[in-house]
């Protein structure tokens, strides 16, 4: 049998889509573009666009490249580009999401088991601090991460590994908990552990190694956690 992981010392949460809940944001893109899929078009660029910017040792954050997403998407569904003002309206919704129902619970469980918590989100620093504020989420977590400083977005290791240069844990002792396939494949290669939580439309990537946990609500995760 293979031997089991080590019970983490530190557990570092993707934001948009694991902790809070994008409906709001989803919506406000829909309608404004009369498109039933039109925010997850605009979702993909913004996460490809990203990519694109690593791998091309240039850098932008999440709301530039979010804000040319909007342009891309217009074009590409042979609309006219957005106003400045209009855009950044609808990008100012992404620091007033709620989060997901079973959040607090998850987080107050792991918190209450004495787990070390931060976030790690490819959102900018000051959108971030935004976001936990206003999902009344601060109280959980050391310290809220971004990838502002490494300038590469998730998924590239140097994201993860910096972090845990940053907490001083060894890359086994962490666990990322995300709803991204892409993002727990690439803490996985980066040597830490990875937590999936299943949320609707979410998927595992088959080429990468499997998650060390897998749940379909965050609470079901952290009793895992506890258990262990």
């Amino acid at each position: 049998m293979p031997t089991p992981p080590a019970r983490p010392k530190l557990l570092l949460f993707d934001v948009n889509e694991t902790l809070l809940d994008m409906s709001k944001l989803q919506q406000g893109i829909n309608q404004e573009f009369a498109y039933d899929f039109a925010f997850k078009q605009w979702f993909s660029l913004l996460l490809q666009y990203s990519l694109v910017d690593t791998v091309t040792a240039a850098y932008h954050d999440f709301k530039q490249i979010g804000d040319a997403a909007l342009d891309m998407l217009a074009q590409s569904l042979g609309q006219p580009v957005r106003p400045a003002a209009r855009k950044q309206e609808l990008l100012t919704l992404i620091a007033e999401l709620p989060p997901h129902p079973d959040v607090v619970e998850g987080l107050t469980l792991l918190q209450q088991a004495g787990f070390r918590m931060v976030t790690l989100t490819n959102s900018p620093g000051p959108t971030l601090r935004k976001q936990i504020d206003y999902a009344d989420l601060t109280s959980f977590f050391e310290q809220l991460l971004s990838i502002d400083d490494v300038k590469r977005y998730k998924p590239h290791p140097d994201t993860y590994l910096t972090a845990c240069r940053q907490l001083e844990i060894a890359p086994a002792d962490a666990l990322l908990v995300a709803a991204h396939g892409w993002d727990t494949g690439g803490a996985l290669r980066a040597g830490l552990q990875a937590a999936f939580l299943a949320r609707a439309g979410q998927a595992t990537y088959p080429l990468a190694p499997a998650p060390t946990y897998t749940g379909a609500t965050l609470p079901a995760i952290a009793r895992q956690l506890i258990e262990h």
